[in-house]
């Protein structure tokens, strides 16, 4: 039986969706670099004599940049196999924030007495975000973080409690006198002594004091690691056991299929 020949909307849905044929790479990585230069164009518009000096170029370039990036979510809405599904997912409202504030700007240019049209236009950075799906590593570290939340939450809530406890210790040691005006002020200056921030407006003044402080600052080496072990010994597990279905059949479209395989398992078609 003759295999139907892949449709227009289909061949775009591998080209744009996959990035296991030559030209589905080669369309990542143009958009890749897209999305750099127009993150370049996003910060050279904030320094204010470039900005005076080219403005008429960035202007140019950022509309040229939100024209091929708005082509492209049309574009994938077209091809979505679920195009509700797409358009509510992350990278979905990521491609669609990466355009919205540069049309919002255009027609809403009068609203500067309630909100100022370069707060809209530097949401424009979610641009970066984009590259997120292009990355298997990006998915790895968040299936990672997915699986450590459990942990990283009874980590967090035992922080939660001491810096609570330590701040409230403060407050009675120091007092107002020192700048401790309360136990939400005090608690603040625990966060920021126990993560080796320490701004220092605020510092103890007495011996007892100080010597909390220097507890908290050695436990602020702790707390560093324990959540960086906990993500780590769960990307060592998952790496451990995961498959690399990272393969996808341009005749069939499917997608589990190993990277040492040499023919689709469902159509047979040659990869």
């Amino acid at each position: 039986m003759t295999r139907a020949h892949p449709s227009f909307k289909d061949r775009m849905y591998t080209l744009i969706f996959t990035n296991e044929t030559a030209a589905g790479r080669l369309f990542d990585k143009a958009l890749i670099a897209l999305i750099l230069l127009s993150l370049v164009v996003v910060v050279l518009d904030s320094v204010e004599h470039i900005a005076r000096n080219f403005h008429s170029l960035l202007f140019i370039l950022e509309w040229i940049f939100t024209a091929i990036f708005s082509v492209e979510y049309l574009a994938r809405l077209y091809c979505a196999k679920d195009r509700r599904k797409y358009a509510t997912s992350f990278f979905g409202v990521i491609d669609l924030l990466a355009v919205l504030p540069t049309y919002l700007a255009l027609f809403f240019p009068e609203l500067h007495a309630l909100i100022d049209v370069r707060v809209l236009r530097l949401i424009r950075i979610f641009r970066v975000f984009k590259l997120t799906a292009y990355m298997q590593e990006y998915a790895h570290l968040a299936n990672a973080l997915s699986a450590s939340r459990k942990k990283i939450l009874v980590f967090l809530s035992f922080v939660l409690m001491i810096v609570l406890v330590m701040g409230t210790l403060m407050y009675v040691v120091e007092g107002p006198e020192h700048g401790f005006t309360s136990i939400p002020i005090a608690t603040y200056w625990a966060i920021t002594t126990m993560t080796t921030v320490g701004f220092g407006d605020l510092t103890p003044k007495t011996d007892l004091g100080k010597l909390i402080a220097s507890t908290m600052m050695l436990m602020g080496w702790g707390t560093l690691a324990v959540p960086t072990g906990i993500v780590t010994a769960e990307m060592s597990r998952t790496r451990g056991r995961r498959r690399d279905f990272t393969m996808t059949c341009p005749e069939c479209e499917a997608d589990h299929l190993d990277k040492q395989d040499h023919f689709c398992r469902d159509c047979g078609a040659k990869l």
